[in-house]
């Protein structure tokens, strides 16, 4: 058998197309892709702007206008004419065969298109979000001699095409005609036509005309000529003012020359929380693009509000957003550079507005600061540390302690700040967002320099201890302390220090706690997963109760001979000490503050009706 007996029959092929439902179609992209019916005015001057584009590109001495002529009296129509380059009745035909092909892709505009905005088709049928009825008349700039083409088309999906007589349009260009769909006039009336097309169209870069009244406001305010900088400070706080509301610390020019960048950053006059995610307005091409860009710039640069204008960033389907890709990633690093380098530059030359920036900013430079070595060295002798020596710099205060001590909770240093203050260690507060991290980074900006988490030993080395000739007669006092605390899990030791008014200092550190929580967590669970705690049992660290021979109470509790009452009392110091740490109290550590308090309350009541 040959090789053409031995091959199976091939079964024949039939092409076949998509059937597309056009009224379905128009339903998800006039409803569904966009945010709001406001996208409609952006998607008609997308697409006028694009044909004056494509027909100054062939013909560069054409006229570059775009008006918009809304129904002053009824409120429920507009027409927006162009003079660009117009469609044929081919191109209207070739633009409804394949809902989506933009008509920017006919031949002959190959060369022109990366200058264009949008796709004429489905910006077209984005206006069914305001309108119930299309009406397209449109004559070719490129076939002069082809009469004008007027397309209709409604909401149900439904169409009409036909040629028109050569002087119902004199001129190439394009006219769209809109009528209002029931509960949609407000967005054709014509001061909210006007407020859109100036939110939409202001940096455009042809003449554009609502009611005669202008709209495009070239040059762009971060790009005018202005008499001083004091005059362009003032006149960028006005634009930013207008735009987000607010009047900006500072004003940060941005500009990437290979992306096609131009814009500013404004600095916020108040602080906010890094995790709120910062919006930005973003033009392209002159046109708005989104007013809430959140990825333009990196995480750290929360406090700015940026406007600009781009030629290369890639918008999404909707053109609402930007496409994250990396060309978008290459300008956010750009970005985050002129951002970085502003903040270098006020360090260096204008430290007074760099102080009153990093009085409401600081958290955002320390974000920065954690993964930019040399921004950390820039900014060591302004950023603000809570320390045992008041607001310092880090560098500041590496210079005044040989050993920079730090804790990783705001918790822990409130508990020995006062201690380790009297006692002459110096203690950052690291447990602020950032703080701990740039503490531990100190020693790579600062070669020399010693940094050691602060812990209970380092504390106790620290205190004086008790005269020897007098810890004779403080055997049995602190027998009786240390046997109602070791139930507790709790240690105790008698030190002198200060300051005086301090009569119990509880100190433990991250092992402590950690066992702690896993021997309640072992107390409270089932056979097996009490065993599977228990072997994770450590060393066991306990917390420690240093009581303090130099404060009064503490020396009439250490002199009283009942062994009850001193029991009692010392449960009331190590109560004491807990609330001053901030230490959540466990049930036993609540049972203990309560028996406490009721022997306390009997022993005066006794002491009472006994002199009665």
């Amino acid at each position: 058998m040959d090789s053409q007996t031995s091959q199976s029959p091939q079964p024949s092929q039939t092409p076949h197309t998509f059937q597309v439902d056009l009224r379905g179609l128009v339903d998800l992209l006039s409803h569904h892709l966009y945010s709001s019916p406001r996208v409609y005015l952006r998607e008609l001057l997308q697409n006028a702007v694009d044909a004056v584009t494509a027909r100054r590109a062939e013909q560069p001495g054409a006229p570059a206008r775009v008006r918009l002529h809304t129904d002053r009296e009824g409120g429920t129509g507009l027409r927006v004419e162009d003079s660009g380059i117009g469609l044929t009745e081919a191109d209207v035909h070739g633009l409804l065969a394949t809902i989506g092909r933009s008509s920017k892709r006919a031949e002959g505009l190959q060369a022109v298109r990366s200058d264009f905005l949008g796709q004429f088709g489905i910006g077209l049928l984005a206006c069914f979000v305001v309108a119930e009825r299309i009406r397209v008349v449109s004559r070719s700039a490129r076939t002069p001699d082809a009469p004008p083409v007027e397309w209709t088309a409604r909401d149900d999906g439904s169409y009409t095409l036909r040629t028109l007589p050569h002087e119902a349009r004199p001129e190439p260009g394009t006219t769209v005609h809109l009528v209002a769909r029931p509960g949609a006039a407000e967005w054709l009336a014509p001061r909210r036509v006007l407020e859109l097309a100036r939110d939409f169209g202001a940096l455009l870069p042809y003449d554009v005309r609502v009611d005669g009244e202008a709209v495009t406001d070239l040059p762009a305010p971060w790009d005018r000529p202005y008499p001083s900088p004091a005059n362009r400070r003032v006149a960028l706080a006005r634009h930013c003012h207008g735009l987000f509301g607010f009047t900006p610390l500072d004003v940060v020019d941005l500009s990437v020359p290979l992306a096609g960048i131009r814009g500013v950053a404004y600095v916020l006059p108040t602080a906010v929380s890094p995790a709120q995610r910062a919006r930005h307005r973003v033009h392209l091409k002159g046109m708005l693009l989104t007013e809430r860009a959140e990825q333009l710039l990196p995480d750290w640069a929360f406090f700015v509000r940026c406007v600009l204008d781009t030629d290369s960033l890639r918008p999404t389907a909707s053109r609402e957003a930007l496409y994250e890709d990396e060309t978008l990633a290459a300008v956010r690093e750009a970005l985050g550079a002129r951002v970085r380098a502003w903040l270098t530059d006020l360090a260096a030359g204008d430290p007074e507005r760099l102080s009153a920036f990093l009085g409401v900013h600081h958290l955002g430079v320390k974000s920065l600061a954690r993964h930019d070595r040399e921004m950390l060295r820039t900014m060591l002798p302004w950023l603000p540390f809570e320390t045992t020596d008041g607001q310092l710099s880090l560098e500041e205060f590496a210079q005044r302690h040989p050993v920079v001590h730090f804790t990783r909770t705001v918790e822990e240093f409130r508990q020995v700040a006062p201690i380790a203050s009297a006692q002459g260690i110096g203690v950052v507060n690291g447990g602020y967002t950032y703080d701990c991290e740039l503490v531990e980074a100190l020693p790579s900006v600062l070669p020399g320099t010693s940094v050691a988490e602060l812990d209970a030993d380092t504390v106790s080395a620290h205190l004086d201890r008790v005269d020897p000739a007098e810890e004779p007669a403080l055997a049995d006092f602190l027998a009786v302390a240390r046997s109602v605390l070791d139930p507790l899990g709790c240690d105790v030791s008698l030190r002198a220090f200060h300051p005086l008014s301090v009569p119990a200092l509880h100190l433990d550190d991250r092992a402590t706690r950690h066992e702690r929580a896993r021997a309640e967590a072992e107390a409270r669970a089932d056979e097996l997963w009490a065993g599977i705690l228990g072997s994770l049992r450590g060393g066991a660290p306990r917390a420690r109760v240093v009581l303090n021979h130099l404060n009064p109470l503490v020396r009439r509790i250490s002199s009283l001979k009942d062994p009850a009452l001193v029991g009692t009392a010392v449960q009331s110091l190590y109560g004491q000490a807990l609330l001053r740490a901030q230490r959540p109290l466990r049930p036993a550590d609540s049972a203990l503050l309560n028996r406490a308090f009721i022997g306390l309350l009997e022993w005066a009541t006794h002491e009472e009706g006994g002199h009665a």
